[in-house]
């Protein structure tokens, strides 16, 4: 990343964000286990009203715009205390109080009802709300911390009545009692409202509801997506399918309308794994001209899933199925035509980069493009865990692999926002995070179950439930403490993209195979990035069976670069460029940093092209000095990164 994406902070600075969490995190230990302290319902509540107040008036000051994210801003918060998410059903779950919360307590075997009586505070990083339990003076606070939406809409915002799982009861960071939710299913919503002011209606909990026939969803669906209301569209389309039997659903037409309403739906949420299963689930088996337009439509469908979530073979038989349906089917034949270069693209990563870059401003940055994998293997890396390897000689300049992002997060984009992460594990070690990016891809796994494994199988310092899916529910359980730490080790930052982009709103995303290539100093591969398209060409031959390497930092001062390497991912590099550095000693690197920041500082003042020739030897002088300060042995075939800026310098003065 450039210079501006670099965060500074004073000692002091670091000392006080250190200090906050550490007491935080002692007031909550001091208070563990201790039994839940009652609340003056009215007074929470009317906290969370004014909270919400202030929050809609200042929306309104700047126009419905959000305020500019900054370095000033950064939203702080400590990790490393993580829980497992609820692998129980919620059937099988003893129903508690509020009462009987207990201080940083998580209740496993428990389950609370709650009905949501106050407006939600949503901040950046979390959402807020009061909810009261089964009698109106036992009211609590509840916070969903960082995953906090479905379907596009905020969780706490859509529902009026909900369970929780396993409820977690810690201290905010604020200092107040909250039920905390970190994995999204932990929530299960049991009753949702379109009227803003529900909450108001404080009552005794009662779960009775009105049982609407399946064309009254369908109906209702219909009129939401209309509206582009895609929560509520899903909602209704779900519970017309729920209110069915199983033989409905398989042979009613009106069951066939619904899942094929919902594959659209669902399609526009990008919950691609269900839109497949919905349109082939609406698939007759009529022969007549409208059923099988239906049937087509179906299959068109099922097809836009399968290619956004990669499989374009799969992709390519539900549109060769619509076009035996529909021969003429333009869309039929422009998407066939589309997996033919993505195949192609897979078979031998031949790429048309043109045609890729020009495409860039219609779809935000995410190239239409097919991962090749090359003659590449992953397997154990002595001393690194999991490596990426050559399976055959590749030679300079040849294309080792292209991949496009898992997930990306672009710094212009609205869900783009860095955190300052204090992680308790770690001595509250200060790291800038991409929270943004955590977000995004949590929320594309509970979205594509599909996917999960290819993410979880990523090295993570938190092994949380491991790799295999688990669903309970009708949902997938996602440990968000898990991908959190995934992210932190395995993330890429692809660059600022726009002159506003800085450390608060960096781009970042994640590229799964990519993640497998382990580092060196001196690599044998380089990366180049087009849109969320990374490229990996061999910077010289790589024999069959040698591993492949990048640098994740590319500072020329080894302090610099050895610190950073062991903040972000936790290794100390033994190449052979930093057992070479090291040996150097602090007293030679600093004089060697002093002679490079003087070149580079004549590099960047003085002109190159037409240089006069006293210019030029000035040049000559500060490259011999810095050159002098390596050991000739001992950096014998190793680059001498301190030239770098000098020898460009003098190349363009065509005099090297």
């Amino acid at each position: 990343m450039g210079t501006n994406n670099t965060l500074f902070m004073t000692a002091e600075e670091s000392e006080r964000v250190r200090k906050t969490v550490q007491d935080h995190m002692q007031k909550c230990q001091d208070q563990s286990s201790q039994l839940r302290k009652s609340t003056d319902p009215d007074s929470l509540i009317q906290q969370a009203t004014s909270a919400s107040l202030m929050q809609d008036l200042s929306l309104a000051a700047f126009g419905l715009k959000p305020v500019k994210k900054s370095r000033e801003t950064m939203v702080a918060y400590a990790v490393g205390r993580p829980y497992l998410p609820s692998t129980a059903k919620l059937e099988d779950l003893e129903p508690m109080e509020i009462s009987d919360l207990r201080m940083e307590t998580h209740h496993l075997g428990r389950s609370l009802l709650l009905r949501r009586v106050s407006p939600v505070v949503e901040l950046e990083a979390s959402s807020w709300a009061v909810v009261q339990g089964e009698l109106p003076e036992e009211v609590e606070r509840i916070e969903v911390f960082l995953h906090k939406s479905q379907h596009d809409r905020d969780i706490l915002d859509v529902c009026s009545e909900l369970f929780v799982k396993e409820p977690f009861y810690t201290l905010s960071s604020q200092g107040q009692p909250t039920i905390r939710i970190d994995h999204p299913s932990d929530i299960v919503v049991s009753a949702s409202s379109d009227d803003p002011e529900a909450w108001r209606q404080r009552r005794r909990m009662k779960l009775i509801h009105t049982v609407k026939s399946p064309k009254q969803c369908k109906e209702e669906g219909n009129i939401a997506l209309q509206k582009k209301d895609y929560h509520r569209a899903h909602t209704s389309y779900t519970d017309g399918i729920k209110s069915m039997s199983e033989n409905q659903q398989a042979t009613s037409s009106l069951g066939k309308d619904i899942y094929r309403n919902r594959a659209h739906v669902n399609l526009l949420l990008k919950r691609f794994d269900e839109a497949k299963a919905d349109a082939l689930s609406s698939l007759t088996t009529g022969e007549s001209e409208e059923q099988e337009s239906l049937n087509a439509k179906a299959y068109y469908r099922a097809g836009l899933a399968a290619y956004a979530l990669g499989d374009f073979l799969d992709a390519k038989r539900h549109f060769l199925a619509q076009q035996g349906l529909q021969p003429d089917n333009q869309y039929a034949k422009l998407n066939l035509r589309r997996i033919e270069l993505r195949l192609q693209e897979e078979a031998t990563g031949s790429y048309n980069f043109k045609k890729i870059v020009s495409g860039l401003s219609k779809t935000h940055g995410r190239s239409d493009a097919a991962n090749f994998n090359g003659y590449t293997e992953i397997k154990e890396s002595r001393g690194a865990g999991r490596g990426l390897f050559a399976t055959h000689d590749i030679q300079l300049n040849d294309i080792i692999l292209c991949e496009k992002a898992f997930c990306v997060v672009w710094g212009y984009e609205a869900e783009a926002f860095s955190a300052l992460t204090c992680d308790v594990r770690d001595d509250t070690s200060i790291r800038v995070f991409p929270a943004g990016l955590h977000k995004a891809v949590v929320q594309k796994l509970l979205n594509n179950p599909s996917q999960v494994d290819k993410v979880l199988g990523l090295y993570s310092d938190y092994a949380g439930l491991g790799n295999t899916l688990l669903e309970r529910d009708g949902r997938p359980i996602i440990d968000t403490f898990q991908v959190h730490d995934i992210i932190q080790r395995n993330a890429f930052g692809p660059g600022q993209q726009t002159g506003d982009e800085d450390i608060s709103n960096a781009s970042t995303g994640l590229w799964i195979r990519a993640s497998y290539i382990n580092h060196s100093c001196v690599p044998n591969a380089k990366k180049d990035f087009v849109g969320d398209l990374m490229i990996f060409r061999a910077n010289r031959k790589i024999y069959a069976g040698e591993e492949i390497t990048q640098a994740y930092d590319e500072s020329s001062d080894y302090d610099t670069r050895a610190t950073l390497i062991r903040k972000t991912w936790d290794f100390k590099c033994q190449c052979a460029l930093c057992v070479a550095e090291e040996a150097d000693g602090p007293a030679l690197r600093k004089t060697r940093q002093d002679l490079e920041e003087k070149a580079n500082t004549f590099a960047q003042t003085e002109k190159a092209t037409g240089a006069t020739k006293l210019l030029v030897n000035k040049a000559k002088r500060l490259r011999q000095g810095l050159n002098d300060s390596y050991d000739k042995r001992r950096y014998e075939g190793l680059p001498r990164r301190a030239l770098a800026g000098i020898d460009a310098w003098l190349k363009e003065a065509t005099l090297i």
